[in-house]
């Protein structure tokens, strides 16, 4: 049990550490970008940071380098308000799999891109429904 304890102890540490040496840059575009959040909480995503957060009731994240460029939004979505096309596709492509989740991705660019999840996979689609690829979860 002593273990347990120190280990959760040492992960809310780390946490708190994260979540303290997020660059100004990377802080301040989040600010400007969203408003009227909860729930932030931030991780170290490759070389970028990654914000998780609730606005106005949807769960969301946000990518954004340590200069302070977004470099993508995510909006998580029901499963059921995905694409005809992109329900058909994952009927056929992976049956028998379960859809567990569903976003909408915005890129730098302005570019849109769906996301529908199985376990341990998303499935990444454009903004007409046409299949993408396949990511790691």
């Amino acid at each position: 049990m002593k273990i347990f304890i120190s280990l959760v102890l040492m992960f809310v540490s780390f946490v708190g550490i994260a979540q303290k040496n997020i660059p100004a840059a990377t802080k301040a575009a989040f600010a400007k970008a969203f408003n009227n959040v909860t729930d932030i909480k931030w991780e170290k995503e490759e070389k970028n940071y990654e914000a998780t957060f609730i606005q106005s009731g949807n769960k969301m994240s946000a990518v954004i380098d340590e200069k302070g460029k977004v470099l993508e939004t995510e909006t998580e979505l029901k499963v059921s308000s995905l694409m005809p096309q992109i329900i058909s596709y994952m009927k056929v492509n992976f049956k028998g799999k379960e859809l567990v989740g569903a976003a909408k991705i915005i890129y730098a660019d302005g570019s849109l891109n769906y996301e529908a999840a199985i376990k341990g996979k998303d499935i990444l689609f454009d903004s007409n429904g046409k299949f993408l690829k396949v990511a790691k979860d």
